[in-house]
């Protein structure tokens, strides 16, 4: 049954005949491969409401229209054709006092048309119909609706406007200021062009001199904001590879635990064989404050120390990934780390990381704005969820295996402190007593 994807108008036709013919929703699931429920939900989103009668019967839905008391008087149609009953009319329902709606019952409940209906010929209530080309029209207007205007929340477009608006009215091209500014500017050039042409930042068109002088261009493909190069030797075969040769180095696990979207988030570095996990708050999800994070570790760490730690780092596809170079050089430019990638769509192959997610979810449920609480807070967060003892580890701490392995530099380095085991508070109350 195929999954994840759009039903066209040949599907919505199949629909509309095997209605009139009064299958049922399970059949007609199976000659268009979708889930029944999904048939369902197609019919009850695309009804047409008709107002028509029966063949030399009018419209009308009125639960009196058998018993109707007022002859021939109640509008101008049936005043002008001297009509004996206004329950013949049809239109006396828009004026008529005493007028009650009536509902066929038996749309209340599969298939919720009249599709198939065999009294359907002779009905003069309200018919509920499914047609094809109708219900494509809603659903293309539907889809058109839902991928117009922009694909940005207010924080990304201040934290782009910062960035982008200074330098651009200072006369600087778009091309320059993105060649320049890349880990900070997680767009494509086109999208950038679209957001000043729509208004959405500080610069306008006026400052681009030579796009007013421009026509406009032809429609032409939108490069993805995540260089495909990137990925090349780097992917999770050839992790696979590196890690088969040297089986001795440390796996460091990296990923972004977002509170709302657009808002802060965190970095998270999970160290797999200790499960010990730092996190550092950042204010946009941009390449250049992952690159701000581990150049400034490197610094306090020292290279010695920095490379024991560091050698392998895993990371998914997303954007603030998308720059290894900088994450595998440090600033004196020497090889420090190798970077790699998982497989779209796969947390699984770094499992490790996205398991002990679950103790921040603890304290910052999802949904959260991380934005208002501090780095000194999240450290405390942590400082929590390495000190928690782990049956995988011995009903020992992830702090304490990290010390056996490295010592107590690393810990003091990264301000560690150890929370005794019956202080541990893994609760949101946590970082709101602490506000």
């Amino acid at each position: 049954m195929s999954k994840n994807k759009h039903l066209v108008l040949a599907d919505r036709c199949v629909i509309e005949q095997e209605l009139n013919n009064r299958s049922s929703f399970k059949e007609i699931g199976a000659l268009v491969r979708k889930d029944c429920t999904t048939i369902s939900k197609e019919v009850r989103n695309h009804i047409c409401f008709v107002k028509k009668g029966a063949p030399y019967r009018n419209f009308n839905d009125c639960v009196h229209r058998f018993h109707c008391h007022y002859s021939g008087d109640l509008c101008d149609e049936c005043t002008r054709k001297q009509k004996k009953t206004c329950s013949l009319c049809g239109k006396c329902t828009t004026v008529c006092p005493d007028y009650v709606k009536e509902e066929c019952s038996f749309l209340k409940k599969p298939p919720y048309v009249c599709n198939g209906c065999p009294k359907r010929n002779a009905c003069t209530l309200e018919k509920h119909l499914y047609i094809a080309h109708d219900a494509q029209r809603e659903y293309e207007l539907v889809r058109s609706e839902s991928r117009s205007g922009f694909n940005l929340t207010k924080q990304e477009m201040h934290q782009l406007d910062a960035v982008l608006s200074p330098l651009l009215k200072n006369g600087q091209s778009i091309h320059h200021v993105m060649a320049n500014n890349a880990d900070r500017i997680p767009r494509c050039s086109k999208t950038i062009y679209r957001y000043v042409d729509g208004g959405v930042f500080g610069a306008r068109n006026i400052d681009l001199p030579r796009k007013v002088r421009f026509r406009p261009r032809k429609a032409t493909s939108v490069p993805l904001k995540v260089d495909k190069a990137c990925r090349v030797g780097r992917t999770y075969e050839d992790f696979k590879i590196y890690h088969f040769e040297h089986p001795e180095l440390p796996i460091v696990e990296l990923d972004s635990v977002e509170g709302v979207k657009g808002g802060a988030v965190l970095l998270t570095i999970h160290f797999v064989r200790q499960k010990f996990q730092l996190a550092f708050r950042r204010d946009a999800n941009d390449s250049f404050s992952v690159i701000e994070i581990f150049n400034d570790l490197y610094e306090k760490l020292g290279k010695e120390l920095y490379m024991q730690l560091f050698p392998v780092l895993l990371a998914d596809n997303g954007s603030e990934f998308s720059n290894p170079t900088a994450l595998e050089y440090g600033p004196d430019g020497e090889l420090r780390s190798r970077v790699f990638y998982c497989n779209p769509s796969a947390p699984n192959e770094k499992g490790a990381c996205e398991n002990n997610h679950e103790f921040i979810r603890r304290v910052i449920p999802k949904g959260t704005d991380i934005g208002p609480y501090s780095q000194d807070q999240i450290d405390l967060m942590m400082n929590h969820i390495n000190s928690y003892s782990r049956p995988e580890l011995g009903n020992k701490p992830p702090y304490a295996l990290m010390e056996f392995y490295y010592g107590k530099t690393p810990l003091e380095k990264f301000r560690f402190s150890v929370i005794a085991p019956n202080d541990i508070v893994l609760k949101p109350s946590l970082l709101k007593r602490h506000n």
